[in-house]
């Protein structure tokens, strides 16, 4: 199962936040894609998907912060 989250103009805790509660109901292996505007994501969601075990990769392009993570418990 793959979903997007769209965080865009969204400020700082919200795009964490939203990502937190999305993944709750994700099961292992889905993949969920955030996209973020608030240059705060890029710690914040690195730092979520270590405290919560989930794997992730990040890019950006054009303002836009890109996180694919993949729920893994």
């Amino acid at each position: 199962m793959d979903e997007i989250l769209d965080t865009r103009g969204l400020k700082c805790p919200l795009p964490a936040l939203k990502a937190e509660k999305r993944l709750e109901s994700l099961p292992a292996g889905s993949r969920l894609t955030v996209l973020a505007t608030d240059p705060m994501a890029r710690v914040d969601i690195p730092v979520l998907c270590n405290r919560l075990g989930h794997t992730h990769q990040s890019s950006e392009a054009d303002g836009v912060y890109r996180f694919e993570i993949t729920v893994t418990r």
